[in-house]
């Protein structure tokens, strides 16, 4: 199956289902022919990674039906849940058939650079993946005064589906889009990871109870290749994802067993 085809999409977020951003997202999926369903927090969990929350043995998840004026065709679900787990439930069937394709976002703010790690909306996406569900995690530049050209990014999505379901393996695409009309778009193109994301904490002080963080932007200015770079220049950047994958460094074992053991043990552990 195809992006091209009629495809099964849940839709989720982690800015919860009052955002405007998931409704033109489903929207505009609803409107190329899939058949969309969107589950996603019943409130706003930004920055909750792929955390699944505390889950125990036999204790229910609530689940509240929620209706969109704008899209009454569409079943809207909010789970009192971050975002993951709304993923790792409908992919083992909790809400029908198992997607076939997830799509997450679109976040008010680019996930760019490191912020992938902590990002709700991406980490929703690698949650699917992980389950053998491609995904992508759409997010479009921070707004100071609160417009967005929620269109631009959901119209990208919609063509990035074919692509994403190509693979062999679940694929995961982090497309993040310029705050302008799409006819202003300067292109797509493929970007790296900056070093940084569009905003990071950059100092956390102590007042009593409290700690307050200070959020600033990055001023230097980064490779022409990165995410961030590209954003500014005017581009909609796109970057294939890894979930869990294990690095390929050699010698962990050796060390951790030969430091615990007594120096008189004369046989040592040897990485194969």
């Amino acid at each position: 199956m195809t992006g091209g085809d009629r495809c099964r999409v849940l839709v989720t977020n982690d800015d919860g289902v009052a955002s405007p951003g998931i409704l033109a997202l489903a929207a505009a999926l609803h409107e190329a022919g899939h058949d969309v369903r969107v589950v996603a927090p019943a409130s706003d969990l930004s920055g909750a990674g792929a955390s699944i929350g505390p889950l125990h043995r036999g204790e229910p998840i609530a689940v509240h039906e929620h209706h969109w004026a704008e899209l009454p065709e569409v079943p809207v679900l909010a789970v009192e849940r971050p975002p993951a787990t709304a993923v790792y439930l409908a992919c083992i069937g909790a809400f029908g058939d198992r997607p076939d394709v997830v799509a997450s976002g679109i976040n008010p703010g680019a996930n760019t650079g490191h912020l992938v790690l902590h990002s709700g909306t991406v980490g929703a996406a690698l949650t699917a993946a992980g389950l053998g569900v491609p995904a992508i995690a759409a997010s479009m530049r921070w707004s100071e005064d609160g417009e967005y050209h929620w269109r631009s990014a959901a119209t990208l999505a919609v063509a990035a589906l074919s692509w994403v379901m190509a693979g062999s393996e679940a694929r995961v695409l982090n497309l993040n889009v310029p705050n302008r009309p799409i006819d202003e778009l300067a292109g797509v193109q493929d970007a790296t990871l900056a070093p940084y994301g569009e905003f990071w904490v950059a100092s956390g002080d102590r007042d009593g109870a409290d700690v307050r963080m200070e959020f600033q932007g990055r001023h230097d200015e980064f490779d022409p290749d990165t995410d961030e770079a590209l954003l500014t220049a005017g581009y909609a950047t796109v970057t294939p994802l890894l979930g869990i994958v294990a690095a390929p460094l050699k010698g962990a074992a050796t060390a951790v067993d030969n430091a615990w053991r007594p120096r008189t043990d004369t046989k040592p552990v040897r990485d194969r």
